[in-house]
């Protein structure tokens, strides 16, 4: 049984997200773990956050089942396109600026791996 996590409203911009995402797409929770604390990006804190929610929302969903973070994978992870604040910047002449301030919404899926590999 597969459980999911959404963090809304996000103030990032998607373009900016989905690399993100892109990294752990497929990925099992816990190498997915050690790519997001790895990686340089200012969204992985974002998509660490919902990760851990995720795996949480798992544990609670199925409360007879002990599974490990090895056990569990990430099925989906898609970034849509937020609400969007439009705001105006000075410019010369009297004239002004459009500025976009993009936002997010960062959804995540994980679910049981049918056949653990065991690393030992």
């Amino acid at each position: 049984m597969q459980a999911k996590a959404i963090l809304r409203h996000t103030p990032t911009s998607p373009r900016k997200m989905r690399l993100v995402a892109g990294l752990v797409r497929g990925k099992q929770v816990d190498q997915a773990k050690a790519i997001l604390l790895n990686s340089t990006k200012s969204a992985s804190r974002n998509v660490m956050m919902t990760l851990k929610s995720a795996v949480s929302n798992y544990a609670q969903l199925n409360p007879e089942e002990r599974v490990s973070e090895q056990e569990l994978f990430i099925k989906a992870v898609y970034v849509d396109q937020g609400a969007t604040l439009k705001r105006m910047l000075p410019a010369p002449m009297g004239r002004a600026y459009r500025v976009r301030k993009r936002s997010n919404h960062l959804t995540v899926i994980v679910d049981k791996v049918s056949n653990p590999v065991n690393n030992k």
